[in-house]
């Protein structure tokens, strides 16, 4: 008998409540060569990354106790943290709106 081998699925923790989740299940952070900080959908962009649960406590949880910090080695601006808060708070409603237009 042949054994099937069970494809591993690739495991993320959260900044903010420091649970491990599924990669797909995550939202990345960004930071460019160029030290632009972005909320990366696709997780292809090329840079450093930081992957956060799809909740705005989650975020508010990892801004609190300086995750995005560790995680960049290096601080950041309150300016980039309300630029983030801002596209997080965009993409949570893009993806709230799929869910709701789906089960039509």
């Amino acid at each position: 008998m042949i054994a099937m081998k069970t494809k591993k699925i690739p495991q993320r923790m959260c900044l903010g409540c420091r649970q491990s989740h599924p990669k797909k299940d995550m939202l990345r952070i960004v930071r460019s060569k160029e030290g632009e900080y972005s909320v990366d959908v696709t997780g292809k962009k090329p840079g450093r990354g930081a992957y956060i649960c799809k909740n705005m406590d989650c975020f508010a949880e990892a801004r609190k106790n300086h995750g995005l910090e560790r995680s960049f080695e290096g601080r950041i601006a309150p300016e980039i943290y309300a630029q983030l808060e801002a596209e997080l708070r965009t993409q949570l409603d893009a993806n709230e709106n799929v869910d709701t237009e789906g089960g039509k």
